[in-house]
């Protein structure tokens, strides 16, 4: 049984930055594997270790940067890794989850999985739509905002529970193959170890084109056109001064606007 683990790296600002074009200039950003696709390796890890025959691979878009995110999955449990990506994607502002799931359903039709493993979204753009988009390329069934999940191999079905509006859970089953998007709380992600570190820089990554998957590059159909920090608006008062004074000068605030009347 093989699992494909779609993984995406994310930037994460620093409380005080600047915007450079269309972008947070680079200095104020940290890199850092997402946070919904932490859960996703580590169910497909999961699986591997209760059953010898499991062979997880992940799979990513982006430049040589990259890399350093794939092998912390790697040193998670991952078994191999790809990476796909073209020079003519750099400086391209986002990458729409209709292209996105073309190049993954390319990698999905070499590697022929049982089992595809999304994060729900990823914490920086939250589109929210590529697992679902990429079950639709590739014609498996799917299932979005799992929470919990049992696979019955010798029937080839998933039982799983997904969580919907208001609290509802759903629970039904899907038949293997699917794409399944992972939500967080499914499991707890376990650190990678000192030794799972040092075994990741051995494990295979492979690089690849569009084109050696099979897919030929269209124009994103999203354009990133403007960057802006939204404008806030305070209405803090602040109070100095001893305890007993500000206790006062807050009491009073208080009673000015109603409270306790």
């Amino acid at each position: 049984m093989k699992i494909l683990v779609t993984v995406t790296e994310v930037a994460d600002a620093d409380d005080e930055f600047e915007i450079s074009g269309t972008s947070i200039a680079d200095q104020y950003l940290t890199y850092d594997l997402n946070e919904w696709d932490d859960y996703a390796i580590e169910e497909a890890v999961q699986l591997s270790e209760e059953h010898d025959d499991i062979e997880v691979v992940t799979v990513t878009f982006g430049a040589e940067r990259v890399e350093e995110t794939i092998r912390t999955a790697l040193a998670k449990g991952a078994d191999r890794a790809i990476r796909v990506w073209d020079d003519s994607f750099e400086g391209q502002t986002v990458l729409d989850p209709s292209q996105k799931a073309r190049l993954l359903a390319g990698v999905v039709e070499e590697e022929d999985p049982d089992l595809v493993l999304s994060g729900v979204q990823s914490g920086d753009v939250s589109i929210g739509a590529t697992g679902v988009a990429l079950a639709e390329q590739i014609g498996y069934e799917w299932a979005a905002v799992v929470n919990q999940l049992d696979i019955d191999r010798d029937s080839g079905v998933a039982a799983i529970h997904r969580e919907l509006e208001g609290g509802v859970e759903e629970l039904t089953d899907v038949d293997l193959p699917a794409v399944l998007t992972i939500q967080t709380g499914i499991n707890e992600p376990r650190y990678a170890s000192l030794r799972g570190i040092r075994q990741a820089q051995s494990k295979p990554l492979d690089v690849m084109s569009p084109e050696d998957v099979g897919v030929e590059l269209e124009e994103s159909a999203i354009e990133l056109t403007e960057l802006v920090e939204p404008e806030s608006e305070s209405n803090t008062e602040l109070f100095e001064g001893s305890a007993e004074d500000t206790a006062g000068q807050l009491a009073e605030f208080l009673r000015e606007r109603g409270v306790g009347a």
